[in-house]
Formats: C-alpha cells, sequence, structure tokens
C-alpha cells in the first residue's frame, strides 16, 4: 500500500489523499482550498465557471493523475464529508468516477446546492456507503466509521490492502454533540495497530490547545439570549448541523421561539429522519422566515415543504423579545430596508475571520448604529490538540502523516513516528 498527499500539507490546499494499492488507486476527498497564500480565506467566486484545466494550471485543484481526465483514472473517490475544503472540486472530476458517501452527506450537498452556491452530488456516480458497513473496492476492504464533526454524515475511512492498515481521519472532534463516536472508533481501530494515521490537525501548533464543549455552547448561548431585551439574531451555517441545534437548544432553554430562514429549515427537514432535529416544527418552537434573498432562488418544491412553518418578519418585530432569529448580513438590506432593528443582539458563531470581510465589516457598523451589540460564541469543529495527542495514542499507529494543517512539523513536536510528506510526495505504509 502507498499513500500520497496532494496540496493536504499545502498551507492553501484543501484536502486530497491518494492511496493505492493492487493496481486500485482511491482518492480520499477532492476539496477546494481554504486560504490563499496571504492567508486570506479563499475566494470562492474566483473559481466560478472555470474548467478543471485553468483551475490545475492556477494550482487550485491537485495534480492527481486522471482524477480531473487526462491519464488513467482513479478507481473511485471516498468523500468523508460534504464541507467545501474535502467535496469543493468533486464536480469537476472525470465523469466516470464513482463517488462514495453516506446519504447524509449527500443530502447536506443537495441543501448546499440550493441556497449556497454549492455543488450537489451527482447522482449518477453516487454509492451509498453505511457506516460501520465494510465494504471492496478493488484491493481494498474498507470500513467507514462514523466520527463527529461540525456537519452531519461525516466519516473517517479504514482502508485494509496488502497486509497493512491505514486510517484516514477526514475532520473529527472530541467535543461535539456525539463525543462516543469517536470513543468507539478507537475501541474499533486501536486493536489492529494501524500501519498508518493520515490525520488531521487544523490546531496543531495554534491556540486551541483545548476548547469549550458544544453542550457548554448551548449554556453559552441561552446566557447571551437571556440577557438581551430585545430581538436576537444569529448567525452561523446552516449546513453545520452541530450549531443549528446548539443554537435550537439555547433558544428553547430561554424560553424563545427559533425562526430559522428557509436553509436551515429544509436542512431540519431532510435530516428529520435521521437526528433529533426540531421538525415538524408544529408546537416546539420553530418558525420559518422567508428571506428576500432566498425567494429569489428557484425553490418552489422546498417553499411547499416546510410553508407550514411560515411567520411574516412584521410578526418577529412585533415582539421581538420572544424570537431568535437565524440571520445573515445581506437581511440588513433586503428586509430591513437598510436598518437593522434597535437593541438586536447578535450571536456570531462562525470563524472569527470572516468578520474582516466586507459584508460583516459593515453589518457590525449597522449593529452598533441600532444601538445593539455583537457577540461572539463559537466552537471549532476540529479536534483540540490536547484531543488530538490523546486520540494518536490511544491508536498507536506505526506512522503519523498530518494533513490539513499549517504546521505539519508541529507533528514531529509530540510524535516521534511523524511523517510529513510534501505536495505529490508518494510513500510505502510500513
Amino acid at each position: 500500500m502507498e499513500v500520497t498527499i496532494h496540496r493536504g500539507t499545502n498551507e492553501i490546499g484543501g484536502s486530497c489523499v491518494e492511496v493505492s494499492a493492487g493496481g486500485t488507486r482511491l482518492i480520499l476527498d477532492v476539496g477546494m482550498p481554504l486560504m490563499d497564500s496571504d492567508g486570506e480565506p479563499f475566494d470562492l467566486g474566483s473559481t466560478r465557471g472555470k474548467s478543471a484545466a485553468q483551475l490545475l494550471e492556477e494550482g487550485v485543484a491537485p495534480k492527481v493523475v486522471g482524477l480531473f481526465g487526462g491519464g488513467e483514472r482513479p478507481t473511485a473517490i471516498l468523500l468523508s464529508h460534504a464541507h467545501i475544503d474535502h467535496s469543493g472540486l468533486l464536480h469537476l472530476t472525470a465523469p466516470g468516477i464513482p463517488i462514495h458517501a453516506t446519504k447524509g452527506t449527500s443530502k447536506i450537498m443537495l441543501a448546499g446546492s440550493l441556497f449556497a452556491g454549492q455543488q450537489n452530488l451527482d447522482k449518477e456516480r453516487f454509492r451509498e456507503l453505511t457506516p460501520g458497513e465494510p465494504f471492496t473496492i478493488g484491493a481494498f476492504r474498507i470500513t467507514p466509521f462514523p466520527v463527529d464533526h461540525s456537519t452531519f454524515g461525516c466519516v473517517a475511512f479504514l482502508l485494509e490492502a496488502d497486509g497493512k492498515a491505514l486510517l484516514y481521519s477526514g475532520d473529527l472532534r472530541w467535543h461535539g454533540h456525539q463525543p462516543e463516536t469517536i470513543q468507539a472508533l478507537v475501541g474499533a481501530v486501536a486493536p489492529r495497530r494501524i500501519d498508518a494515521l493520515v490525520m488531521e490537525g487544523t490546531h496543531v501548533g495554534g491556540t486551541k490547545q483545548i476548547g469549550s464543549t458544544e453542550a457548554e455552547l448551548v449554556d453559552q448561548i441561552a446566557v447571551e439570549i437571556e440577557g438581551a431585551e430585545k430581538l436576537v439574531l444569529a448567525h452561523f451555517s446552516p449546513i453545520n448541523v452541530d450549531r443549528l441545534l446548539t443554537c435550537y437548544r439555547a433558544t428553547r432553554k430561554a424560553r424563545r421561539v427559533f425562526v430559522v430562514d428557509a436553509y436551515a429549515a429544509f436542512v431540519m427537514h431532510l435530516l428529520s429522519r435521521q437526528i433529533r432535529v426540531p421538525w415538524k416544527p408544529e408546537g416546539k418552537g420553530v418558525r420559518v422566515l422567508f428571506n428576500k434573498a432566498f425567494l429569489r432562488k428557484p425553490i418552489e418544491k422546498v417553499v411547499r415543504r416546510i410553508d407550514h412553518a411560515r411567520i411574516e418578519l412584521d410578526d418577529v418585530l412585533a415582539e421581538p423579545e420572544k424570537h431568535v432569529m437565524v440571520f445573515r448580513p445581506s437581511m440588513t438590506r433586503l428586509d430591513f430596508a437598510g436598518n437593522l432593528p434597535e437593541g438586536c443582539r447578535c450571536i456570531y458563531s462562525c470563524w472569527q475571520g470572516y468578520l474582516d470581510k466586507r459584508d460583516w465589516v459593515e453589518c457590525q457598523r449597522d449593529i452598533e448604529r441600532a444601538g445593539g451589540d455583537l457577540v461572539k460564541r463559537h466552537v471549532s469543529g476540529h479536534i483540540y490538540q490536547a484531543d488530538l495527542i490523546r486520540f494518536v495514542e490511544a491508536l498507536q499507529p506505526k506512522q503519523v502523516i498530518p494533513i490539513h494543517t499549517l504546521d505539519p512539523r508541529g507533528f514531529e513536536r509530540f510524535f516521534p513516528n511523524a511523517m510529513v510528506l510534501e505536495d505529490g510526495q508518494r510513500s510505502p505504509i510500513g
């Protein structure tokens, strides 16, 4: 078995790992870059309408033989979850390559395609996998394990071939709403003594050695809601399902009504049979505001499914102290005619780097002008450094290969068996 990291340890790269054995080539995730060469959030708009050849030339897409055309195609793509730094370039890959993912990931990508300008998962290429159930592709026996991350349907992959075993972590954490998943993963994999762990290290070398849990965030946000006298606005990504649940639980704890937008409502509708989300909302303190930005989109079928829970903005503003409303900066102009409600409190629950972008700089001014305040309450979707060390020590892999990190050499400070691979470098396992 051999492994190749494609831009996975590059500071501007998305996740893409190649594993090969016995003539079978598997690609683990095909992500869009997270940051540009200046360390700023990558401008996703700069890729719209561009071909795979153009993105390869610009260094945005990873140079993997046959993945985007030009050479023998990989056997299959294994998708760990729906976030664009793992799935953002899938639509440009060669059409004959099957994509294996969970049903939850396909649903999250559907919602993102309708509301956030992201790409849907090609139905012709989609092969549904079930967490916990092994399957075979060529020379590989593959076992997907459910893991806790900020979105839904996430898995890690155990790959076995040539008498070797490799675990690909994808993105995961030990402090979400389902910490038992990572414990179950350790219990299942540790006895195997894997040969290589390809491990995400988002917080290696950073300030987040340890931090709050998602459960603690529920209480923190509830306190902020209870301390607000007027309307509370909540900003987060609806595909980050854990945060959607956190904000709902905090709102109910503060005895207010949770007003979601069509995007969040559709996510709740899609996942209502798979996880405990408050849907259908009658009597459970959830209503849907059809904000004007989303009404411009072709979502008639979606509207019919969630219209029974509709609430109008005038009804929210008539009793602002009773509501918490999902919010995005575009609503200031489109829905509030340039003037946010007096005394509003905005709970910001995303990466803080976005606050430096133009829309949020202007939005913070609008909040201040309305006599309101912005409160930052966020928990990372990635494993804290202390938990990462605990995770690796519990698994005792023979090699640790860092990905998804700005500080791959930082792994060497904690693990003497760390092996840092450069972009495109191929290495045998074991």
